[in-house]
């Protein structure tokens, strides 16, 4: 009589200790509820609780497997700041005047010529061709290790102008515990950005906990060749991928090869990848970073020449996408 109790047991113990770390018995956010604690208690809060919640729990409708959970995000303006300029023109203009001596022909050469003469209006003028010429001349000519390498030093010894904190140190907090709360939660997270790839691969693992082949961006050529018997990838001077607007789904496609079911920007070069995700089949959620704080950070959107949100904000609502309000979402904007 007793066997057949034994086999019950047994029989209960492995399904139940078959049961995955990321998938709870009932639709309750309270084991969450405090893995985002520079966000405000609100709207936004605990609409990222609720996805999270119904999308990794088990018997839920809404119920995602985890071989799905795909989330990805911009980087400018979105898990760091973008103000007053893009923090990799910000390299490639410190990387520009120092190599000028070696360079005679920039004196007179557009934008250079602007650039060394302190007239960043002037730079500017010439617009995205312009500085997509400036950021490939810090990478042209140079192997990986050596772009590391610059990237790097850079990193160490340059700060921003207006809080004085080296660039990697202004990560946005809030940003960074969302990460980490879907990785928590089974999802895989993505970098996005129409920044460089191979900038963004040197500190976005430490910055964020995102490895280098889970980051996607646009880049520039390279060749493979030997050089004084070391195998060696080198950089060439001409572009091969632009990772913005209507790029971003491409690159998603062509480095992921599954349509994301979170996705996150700030401006209207993340239209596309926020449209791309949140028209599929099944849960979607997409957030938008809204600049509203102009003492913490920085106040900006439809005017914006860096990172205009204006679009995005016109359609938010036909595509039930979030608004995150810096000033009023987020308690703390930058890691203590």
């Amino acid at each position: 009589m007793k066997k057949p109790f034994s086999i019950l047991f047994i029989l209960l113990f492995v399904f139940g200790c078959n049961k995955k770390p990321t998938e709870t018995n009932s639709l309750d956010t309270t084991a969450i509820k405090d893995s985002l604690p520079s966000w405000n208690n609100g709207k936004s809060k605990q609409a990222i609780l609720d996805f999270v919640t119904k999308t990794t729990t088990h018997g839920s409708p809404d119920f995602i497997p985890e071989a799905d959970r795909i989330a990805v995000f911009d980087n400018d303006g979105t898990l760091w700041s973008e103000q007053p300029m893009y923090f990799q023109l910000a390299y490639a203009i410190d990387f520009i005047k120092k190599e000028a001596p070696n360079h005679p022909e920039w004196a007179g050469k557009e934008p250079y010529k602007s650039l060394l003469a302190g007239d960043l209006a002037g730079v500017m003028k010439g617009g995205e061709k312009a500085l997509i010429q400036l950021v490939m001349a810090s990478h042209a000519g140079m192997d990986s290790e050596a772009f590391t390498k610059s990237v790097e030093d850079w990193l160490a010894t340059s700060v921003h102008p207006k809080t004085g904190k080296p660039y990697n140190q202004m990560i946005f907090q809030p940003m960074v515990e969302l990460l980490d709360l879907l990785r928590g939660k089974g999802y895989k997270t993505f970098i996005v950005s129409g920044g460089g790839i191979d900038f963004m691969r040197v500190w976005a693992e430490k910055a964020y906990g995102i490895p280098p082949y889970q980051v996607i961006g646009s880049s520039i050529k390279a060749k493979y060749e030997v050089v004084e018997g070391n195998p060696t990838i080198s950089k060439l001077a001409e572009l091969n991928f632009i990772d913005d607007g209507a790029g971003k789904p491409v690159g998603i496609f062509q480095h992921i090869g599954k349509r994301p079911v979170f996705a996150a920007g700030n401006s209207d070069g993340d239209y596309q990848m926020l449209e791309y995700t949140t028209t599929g089949a099944g849960p979607r959620f997409g957030l938008i970073v809204h600049h509203t704080d102009s003492v913490r950070e920085y106040a900006y959107d439809r005017g914006s020449p860096i990172g205009k949100l204006e679009k995005g904000l016109d359609d938010a609502q036909k595509f039930n996408w979030l608004i995150v309000d810096m000033k009023t979402d987020w308690n703390n904007i930058y890691p203590d």
